[in-house]
């Protein structure tokens, strides 16, 4: 045993992985980095080998409890990494999924999160190839994305939307502001400063009042910008059920490319009333964290779509395995893409994206000047598309010195969403 207070001891090998073939490159060490260069609280993971050109990085962004991250892969994942062979890659995600007994939960999958995809870039490097490459080759040249469109008023968000179109997206997600409410989605263009627009998003919200107003937003732009233009809209878990149900019938007419959560994951039991009541399409996962919550949905052809954010459930091999599982069942990918998840969580979608028959669309995050000079690699967004840099592995990178710059922003919760309350002030979900 060291004497060192802290120390990490080499991890000793289990008996199948002593064989003549055993590979020598070893972990030596993890880093977990914390950096905000959009505003945005972001955790990014780097594994290091004994080999130093051959190391990969990994986003296990959770921007609520970003700290919670970090310590998990501080204290608990790094002591059981260092001394094992990165690549074995489903062993490491097995063995470190199981060692806390009690599994699942978005703290400890954006943990597995970080190492595994920095796995998935160093086994890509290795073979000198991307890693959609490692997952089957392309099947398309490039994602198309999506982006938002939001505003005050129906002709701020159709302007948006025009100037969106005249960019190459085909796709685009509407959301409007409710007048006097605490409205999900609708940026506030006059601040640049993350935790202030955090803050103009807390007060109260009424269920009524949004449901009447979004039927009438769809109405507006339908008349404006045509059938031709698919439009989205994210719910985002805000209503009763029964009344998501409602709204969702209501928005039919308009021909929508999905609707995003139009329940939180504990209300899945409305899917079937939701599936016999309309044929508007439906997205759903991005608060997904094991698969006990979507496989039923899945199984049972109740969505359409997938939206998971990926570091939530923990990685690209959960993630791949989740791809093809809803390939079976007609479900499509349209995994969760918000300023949130890191460049490099970007990559990673973006690699799924190339490789999966089964993708659907692909959310995109227009990152600023200073998020792609700390994330060398950024993925290219041009006439609507996500386009690879064909680079080995994930394609991107990390300046660290850089990064350093960007601390976290200063907030008394550490990142936590503000209470978003009805008039009578009982808390409702985000």
């Amino acid at each position: 045993m060291s004497d060192r207070p802290g120390a990490i001891e080499p991890f000793v090998p289990p008996a199948w992985e002593s064989s003549g073939s055993r590979s020598a490159l070893r972990i030596t060490n993890v880093k977990t980095i914390l950096t905000a260069p959009d505003g945005i609280r972001l955790v990014v993971v780097k594994v290091e080998t004994n080999e130093p050109e051959i190391y990969g990085v990994g986003c296990a962004s959770f921007t609520q409890r970003p700290l919670g991250v970090a310590a998990a892969i501080e204290q608990y994942l790094k002591p059981n990494l260092i001394g094992r062979d990165p690549n074995n890659i489903e062993d490491i995600f097995q063995v470190n999924n199981l060692s806390g007994y009690w599994r699942s939960g978005p703290v400890l999958n954006n943990a597995l999160s970080g190492i595994d995809m920095a796995l998935w870039d160093i086994k890509g490097k290795l073979a000198g190839m991307p890693v959609y490459q490692l997952l089957g080759g392309k099947v398309r040249k490039a994602a198309p994305v999506y982006s938002h469109a939001s505003g005050r008023n129906f002709q701020a968000v159709e302007e948006e939307v025009l100037r969106l179109k005249e960019q190459g997206f085909r796709f685009v997600r509407c959301q409007v502001e409710v007048p006097g409410n605490a409205t999900y989605g609708v940026d506030d263009k006059s601040t640049d400063d993350y935790p202030t627009y955090l803050r103009a998003r807390q007060g109260i919200w009424n269920f009524s009042s949004y449901c009447r107003v979004v039927p009438r937003l769809f109405d507006y732009l339908r008349s404006r910008v045509g059938e031709e233009l698919e439009l989205l809209h994210d719910i985002h878990e805000r209503l009763p059920p029964i009344l998501a149900i409602g709204l969702a019938r209501e928005l039919e007419p308009f021909h929508l490319f999905f609707l995003e959560d139009p329940f939180a994951p504990e209300d899945n039991g409305y899917f079937p009333m939701l599936r016999q009541q309309t044929a508007t399409p439906i997205a759903m996962g991005e608060l997904f964290v094991n698969q006990a919550e979507y496989v039923p949905l899945i199984h049972n052809r109740l969505i359409d779509f997938i939206r998971c954010h990926i570091s939530a459930i923990g990685g690209i091999t959960p993630a791949r395995k989740l791809a093809s599982y809803c390939e079976f069942f007609g479900v499509r990918t349209a995994w969760h893409g918000p300023g949130d998840v890191s460049p490099i969580g970007h990559a990673v979608n973006l690699q799924l994206d190339l490789s999966s028959p089964n993708f659907g669309i692909q959310e995109c995050f227009h990152f600023g000047d200073a998020a792609k000079a700390v994330f060398p690699g950024t993925p290219e967004i041009r006439d609507g598309y996500l386009w690879s840099n064909e680079q080995p592995g994930l394609g991107i990178d990390i300046d660290e010195t850089l990064a350093e710059k960007f601390p976290l922003p200063e907030h008394p919760l550490n990142g936590a969403f503000p209470e978003v309350r009805q008039t009578d002030g009982t808390v409702i979900r985000w």
